[in-house]
């Protein structure tokens, strides 16, 4: 399994198994739904905002992992582990987020060159 981060997707262990999630557009319909907000830019900025409870991570997890296809509840994520806690999830959430709304980088997957 490989996560290919020119089509938004990263790659995360949970309970020591590797998993792919991606904010697809049906994922993040999903989270704009579950924070009660009218679109993406109002979605944007709320997680611009930098404060992400235990709660938001469950959600944008569940949804990165449905979104690249896991048949994963929101129960199921509360449930994982990480070998590095709270601040592995939330370097997760962190991750996805920047490769569904376009930040940071990523060396196995650059972006092609600009002509």
């Amino acid at each position: 399994m490989r996560a290919n981060r020119r089509r938004g997707e990263i790659e995360a262990e949970f309970d020591g198994e590797p998993h792919v999630l991606c904010l697809t557009l049906g994922a993040l319909a999903e989270l704009e739904t579950a924070f009660g907000v009218d679109d993406l830019g109002a979605l944007a900025t709320r997680f611009g905002a930098g404060r992400l409870s235990a709660g938001d991570a469950i959600k944008v997890i569940g949804a990165g992992l449905r979104g690249a296809g896991a048949a994963a509840s929101d129960e199921d994520v509360a449930a994982m582990g990480r070998h590095d806690g709270a601040i592995g999830f939330a370097a997760v959430v962190a991750d996805l987020l920047a490769a569904a709304f376009g930040g940071g980088g990523d060396t196995a997957n650059p972006p092609p060159p600009r002509t």
